[in-house]
């Protein structure tokens, strides 16, 4: 293991690790990084993330510096220096050069590797990003705090989407499932939620457990196919979930030690077609484990509880994993060296078949097995209440001399296979490449793959983009490395032109799976393509001539057709045979007949072009010309496959043995296991003389580069040289006229001099003007202010004057108001005197009318004693006495009258003596009213003089 301090190196420099790994742990190199001048003080790296390759990484540490490190060419080199600890990291956008670092202040940044440049500054949280996803097209991300999500636009650096969620539910983590454009979504309270990225749709929610704790997640990994899901948290167990049936496949337990899990990481595979075996388990302890999830083996672990991990990633392409110690130093591990007891044939396998009650696997949450993690052995599956496992073991069956050449490794039998292709003309698609890797006995030598692809990228195929364009990316890159390997196997495949056009279409069908698809193409090489490179670089005549033959012996007047026309065999069998049929049948056509071709002898392959040629008569009757001959057989044509493979089967059995293919090909021969076999059926010297003289002309062109280089760089020297001596010589005019320029300049300045003094000398004059100006000015504003201030003084008495004149008119008014009332009052006296007087004479009036009344009683009275005293008289002397009593009658009542008269004159006279005094104390009044009326009037005039004498 080599240790590298970048403290104390520049960037760019070299740590000097070794080409394999020395350690036995698999530690490459342990990055440490002092702090400048504190050689024992340690700057801490917080966080490292992988590029879309796997040979480089970013690290940033808690000074906020971020490094690249280049696992190829051994070199690191600062990138850029953020002043801040960052908090998460992504490496893996669409530009390649730019990378995402999320920091302690709750912004995104994104810069470039290259330039470091800021390219975007990205805000928005509320709190610090714990993780960053990006979408695999590297165009969106997505960044999560514990209060929420925000989708983001990497093209325009624009949020398109915010997720908030309440405070009591925090967030723990959202990310991109792989290869989809669906959003994961996992909360604090054990809730998993699926959105739409488009819309953001809910699409779907896991279910809860409801047996069993709470694992509380934490740690989350879904594999690279993105079809199974890993949870787990507080516990020793994980929860494997299908996201495809949205059901709990398995529960995991791992050994007593781990209490927590803090991290789970997939460990890529090019061979498993991105549905990830092996998963990392980074527990409490600081040891992270590898298990794998279907035989739940633990397969190794790096780490320890003295030198703890406190993060990892893993290289997408699995050849590397950089752990974040907890000491704050970066360890590289290689994982070919912490996988070599992987890469060894496996022992033979016990298989465990367990059936579940349907009913009940219905109701149980947990419808897979819990297992248990142990070193090197599966342990049996925990046992419950309410189901039974039913175990048996598959034993081979007893080998028979005649079958075993029609067994396949997988326990299927080729004559079946074949009868299965015959009833229903292909194989099922869901079971087609199990049936393929099966007829062709795939070794499926990991070790000898990978060394082939350790070797990089062929000189040959350096520019394939260039010849052979392909509109996928991913596409051209696995065809790349696939055709270089096989360049790497044997040397005439980087001299092949069509050999992208043999891998093609085993490129396109086994493009997640690497290694199976080298293998097939391998396979089809060494059986099917028999003899075809014994005339090269030219087309393999003896090939041809087979075909030739056989279409010779079943359609004569097709053939003499074709040679009429002057079309050879390399021009009606060669392309279909150098393509393998890709460009003539549809996918799903030429997955038929390849179906037929696996599971038939090799001379199929040369049947069924007879076969094409032949289902084509009518057609290439009816052509005469070269070009039609050519087109026709470079694209698709209506033709029907069954009936092809139908005459191709009757060719098969129809060709006599002197001219059938097969007595001049061999059996099929499946690769050899461990090592794949030497490959050198060519003619070597055509081979190495074409190498030769590729490095010939290799050579001679580096050459003339270095001659033409040369011959650039005497031409630029001169060109220096003369762009020197014609800058001196331009120098020496520009002294020369900045010399002038500045004499001009030097006459100017004394002309503004004496300019200036002229005019400091009238500004002075001015000065002296503007000072008089002043001082009258002042004059003239003291003079204001003293006649400001009189005048201040005058409208403060007559703001006083008025006061005072409103103060005696409120008085005046209230005096008249008192007067006024005063004669209310008298009045209301009047009225009330003259009440009691008439009351008073209604009194005398009815005690007058009662004396009237009583003397009226009296003299009838009189009257009536009279009367009977006259009738007692007897009546004597009547007339006389009657007259006597009226005189008497009319002189008493006349006295009656007199003194009432006489009592009603007296009184009248009282009440009028009283009315006449009363009626004085009114004149009195109103004289004193008149008269203060006057005093008022006077003063009011006097006021008034004033003021007008005030302002005369």
């Amino acid at each position: 293991m080599q240790t590298t301090d970048i403290g104390s190196k520049g960037n760019g420099k070299i740590w000097h690790r070794k080409p394999s790994p020395a350690s036995s742990d698999g530690v490459m190199v342990n990055v440490i990084h002092s702090a400048a001048g504190y050689p024992s003080k340690t700057v801490r790296f917080l966080h490292a993330a992988f590029d879309t390759t796997g040979d480089a990484f970013l690290a940033g540490d808690h000074h906020g510096n971020v490094y690249v490190f280049d696992l190829n060419r051994n070199r690191f080199n600062l990138v850029q220096k953020t002043g801040q600890s960052c908090t998460a990291l992504a490496f893996n956008l669409r530009r390649k050069t730019e990378y995402l670092v999320a920091l302690a202040d709750y912004s995104i940044k994104c810069f470039d590797t290259d330039t470091k440049e800021l390219v975007s500054w990205m805000r928005g949280h509320e709190s610090a990003v714990s993780s960053v996803s990006v979408h695999g097209s590297g165009r969106y991300a997505i960044t999560t705090s514990t209060d929420t999500a925000q989708l983001w636009d990497l093209d325009t650096f624009q949020r398109k989407r915010k997720l908030n969620v309440r405070q009591s539910v925090g967030i723990q983590k959202v990310f991109f499932l792989p290869l989809s454009n669906i959003i994961l979504s996992c909360f604090k309270d054990g809730s998993i939620f699926a959105w739409e990225s488009d819309t953001l749709h809910c699409k779907y929610q896991l279910p809860v457990p409801e047996e069993g704790p709470k694992l509380h997640y934490k740690a989350f990994a879904v594999t690279q196919d993105g079809r199974v899901l890993v949870a787990g948290g507080k516990s020793n167990c994980l929860h494997l979930w299908c996201l495809d049936t949205r059901q709990l496949l398995r529960v995991i337990q791992m050994p007593p030690k781990v209490r927590t899990v803090r991290s789970l990481v997939f460990l890529p595979d090019s061979f498993d077609g991105g549905s990830s075996q092996v998963l990392g388990v980074l527990s409490q302890d600081g040891i992270l484990r590898f298990i794998n999830i279907q035989t739940c083996k633990l397969i190794f672990d790096i780490g320890s509880h003295d030198d703890g991990i406190g993060s990892a990633v893993i290289a997408p392409n699995g050849h590397y994993i950089v752990a974040v110690m907890e000491n704050g130093s970066l360890n590289i591990y290689n994982v070919q060296s912490l996988t070599q007891d992987v890469n060894k044939p496996p022992p033979p396998l016990v298989k465990v078949i367990t059936d579940f009650d349907r009913g009940k696997a219905s109701r149980d949450p947990v419808p897979g097995l819990k297992m248990k993690v142990a070193s090197g052995r599966v342990e049996r599956p925990v046992k419950t209440r309410d189901s039974k496992a039913q175990t048996r073991i598959l034993r081979p069956p007893a080998d028979t001399l005649e079958d075993k050449e029609n067994e396949l490794p997988e326990g299927l039998n080729k004559k079946r296979l074949q009868a299965l292709l015959k009833g229903f003309g292909e194989y099922p698609a869901k079971y087609r490449m199990f049936i393929w890797r099966s007829l062709l006995r795939l070794p499926e030598n990991h070790a000898a793959f990978s060394s082939l692809t350790d070797k990089g990228t062929h000189s040959a195929f350096v520019r394939l983009h260039e010849v052979y364009p392909i509109k996928s990316t991913k596409l051209q890159r696995v065809l790349q490395r696939i055709l270089s390997s096989l360049a790497h196997w044997s040397a005439i495949f980087g001299e092949i032109r069509y050999l992208p056009l043999v891998a093609f279409p085993f490129v396109k069908l086994f493009q997640n799976n690497q290694m199976i698809c080298f293998e097939v193409i391998a396979t089809v090489i060494m059986n099917w393509c028999q003899h075809w490179f014994e005339y090269f670089p030219n087309p393999p005549l003896n090939v041809l001539s087979m075909a030739e033959n056989v279409l010779a012996h079943h359609d004569k007047e097709l053939l003499q057709h074709l040679v009429n026309c002057g079309v050879t065999s390399q021009l009606y069998a060669w392309p279909l045979l150098e393509t393998l049929f890709s460009e003539v049948l549809t996918r799903e056509e030429w997955l038929k007949l390849f179906d037929n071709v696996f599971s038939n002898h090799p001379s199929f392959l040369l049947m069924a072009v007879v076969s094409y040629v032949i289902s084509s008569r009518a057609p290439l009757i009816h052509c005469t010309l070269k070009d039609d001959f050519e087109y026709f057989f470079h694209h698709r044509n209506n033709l029907d496959i069954n009936a092809m493979i139908k005459e191709t089967y009757r060719l098969m059995d129809s060709t006599p043995s002197d001219l059938h293919p097969q007595r001049m090909l061999n059996d099929f021969e499946p690769l050899t296991r461990g090592q794949y076999p030497v490959f050198n059926k060519y003619p070597t010297f055509i081979v190495e003389y074409q190498s030769q003289e590729r490095e010939r002309i290799r050579q001679q062109e580096l050459e003339y580069l270095r001659e033409r280089q040369i011959a650039h760089e005497l031409e630029s020297e001169a060109v220096k040289r003369k762009a020197g001596d014609e800058a001196w010589y331009k120098q020496q005019e520009l002294l020369q006229e900045a010399e002038e320029q500045r004499r001009k300049i030097l006459l100017e300045e004394e002309n503004k001099l004496v300019a200036q003094r002229v005019r400091l000398a009238a500004m002075k004059r001015e000065m002296k003007v503007k000072e008089l100006h002043v001082i009258d000015a002042s004059r003239r504003r003291f003079l204001k202010y003293q006649q400001d201030q009189k005048k201040m003084e005058l409208r403060r008495l007559d703001d006083e004057i008025d006061r005072k004149r409103s103060l005696r008119e409120q008085e005046t008014g209230t005096a008249v108001q008192d007067i006024e009332i005063r004669q209310m009052e008298l009045e209301a006296q009047r009225r009330m005197f003259e009440q009691q007087l008439a009351k008073e004479q209604e009194r005398v009036t009815q005690e007058v009318k009662g004396e009237v009344d009583a003397c009226r009683r009296k003299a009838e009275i009189e009257d009536h004693m009279l009367y009977k005293l006259i009738e007692t008289d007897a009546c004597h002397d009547i007339g006389a006495k009657t007259k006597v009593e009226e005189a008497l009658a009319e002189a008493d009542q006349l006295c009656t009258d007199t003194d009432w008269q006489v009592e009603m004159i007296s009184r009248q006279q009282q009440a009028d003596t009283d009315r006449e005094r009363d009626y004085q104390v009114l004149a009195r009044l109103s004289r004193g009213a008149r008269a203060k009326e006057g005093q008022i009037l006077n003063l009011m005039k006097e006021v008034e003089g004033k003021r007008e004498w005030e302002h005369m």
